[in-house]
């Protein structure tokens, strides 16, 4: 059954002076009007989005900046209403768009706790139920009592968000503004949105955090210039939309020798990031094996030549070094030709994050790098909460440059 029914929504907005109230601005924009036409100040923010969610489920939405992903919001929670379509909402909604919304700063935490309550339609024996829940996850006990106004931004989030998550609505709508917060209360909320989710309440959360959109949500869609431009499983979409954005994208092709790193003795021609079927892939799931394969010429035969990857996170801290150490060519000159060398990194070894990988190929006696092209190609890894992965059940950080699976034993030496 769905509980969100989106028919060809359309968004127009104009931009400069649209409309004119005064007799300045009509001649204004009389004069205006001549040099520019109106058709040129229009922007559709959304244009003919269709869509359904389906009661219980998770949906992510992507896209850039611009894209139209908070303005649907905005409609879906009827902040705003649209141009042209319709869309049909069954079940009350609680909204998360921006810090402090649907509060009044001169009321305080409490009572504005009860006031999102009174709207949402609830009983006040039902806030009162929920309310030591709401304050104990927000974090703010001592400011309770205190006029919002004098929030912080963070603690408006958190007492927002645990307003919104915890007064139970059939559906929950949260916008980027978790990136308020610090990161621990980030990862809080993102396991209480999947809790939310499991209760079968219906959850659309927007976010540009792929890492939490690929662990909290079954399905994705891709907004692009106010039209849906992917709408699938949440791995698929998060990685067409990762290989178009990524500037190191998962694969790079030299089409000519004059322009392809490297030297007289062996030119790079082509790099990509594979997944365990061999299809090039901007972003793995940490449990899985990911390939690098290097394809290249050798121009002149005569020299040991080993390929070899450096991984680097986001901080530039290298990760580890690869290079081909027990293949025939390790010591055998290699004749001239094309080569495609594919190195394996295991599942559950690398840290979520984004992986750079720098390409080489040297000869160690006597040493020679022949080519060294950095930061060649990148991806993506997306840890999971499913509780598989070395994560387990675990929402908090962890930090480290690597995730390796390890095995522990424990026993009880002594029974009391």
């Amino acid at each position: 059954m769905s509980v969100i029914n989106v028919e060809n929504l359309s968004k127009l907005y104009y931009l400069g002076n649209a409309r004119h109230n005064s007799l300045r601005d009509t001649i204004a924009g009389f004069f205006r009007s001549s040099r520019e036409p109106a058709k040129n100040r229009e922007l559709w923010a959304l244009k003919d989005v269709s869509f359904e969610v389906s009661d219980g489920e998770t949906l992510g939405i992507i896209g850039r900046n611009g894209a139209g992903k908070s303005t649907l919001l905005k409609i879906l929670s009827r902040i705003t209403r649209p141009t042209g379509g319709t869309a049909t909402i069954r079940g009350r909604v609680g909204s998360l768009l921006e810090v402090g919304t649907g509060f009044h700063n001169e009321l305080s935490g409490r009572e504005n706790i009860f006031l999102n309550g009174a709207i949402l339609g609830m009983r006040r024996l039902e806030i009162e139920r929920k309310f030591d829940e709401i304050v104990a996850f927000s974090e703010i006990e001592k400011f309770i009592d205190t006029p919002v106004k004098h929030y912080s931004s963070g603690m408006y989030m958190r007492l927002a968000f645990s307003v919104a998550a915890h007064l139970e609505p059939e559906i929950l709508i949260v916008d980027e503004v978790l990136a308020v917060g610090d990161v621990s209360f980030q990862k809080k909320c993102l396991s209480k949105m999947r809790e939310v989710g499991q209760t079968g309440r219906t959850v659309l959360f927007v976010s540009h955090d792929m890492q939490s959109i690929a662990r909290l949500c079954t399905r994705a869609i891709w907004m692009k210039d106010g039209q849906i431009g992917a709408d699938g499983a949440a791995g698929d979409v998060i990685s067409d939309y990762l290989h178009e954005q990524s500037q190191k994208g998962a694969e790079k092709v030299w089409e000519t020798p004059e322009t392809a790193p490297g030297n007289e003795i062996v030119r790079l021609r082509r790099a990509r990031v594979c997944d365990e079927s061999g299809k090039t892939a901007p972003s793995v799931d940490i449990r899985r094996s990911v390939e690098i394969e290097l394809t290249y010429d050798v121009l002149r035969g005569g020299k040991v030549l080993v390929p070899n990857v450096h991984f680097y996170n986001e901080q530039g801290v290298c990760i580890f070094v690869s290079h081909d150490w027990n293949s025939r060519y390790r010591t055998e000159p290699r004749a001239a030709g094309t080569y495609v060398s594919r190195m394996r990194v295991p599942g559950n070894f690398l840290a979520e994050g984004t992986i750079f990988v720098t390409a080489a190929v040297s000869t160690y006696l006597p040493f020679e790098v022949h080519l060294q092209e950095r930061e060649t190609i990148a991806f993506s890894v997306i840890d999971s909460l499913e509780g598989d992965s070395m994560r387990g059940d675990y929402a908090g950080v962890l930090p480290g440059v690597v995730r390796p699976a390890l095995d522990w034993k424990t026993e009880c030496k002594n029974f009391i």
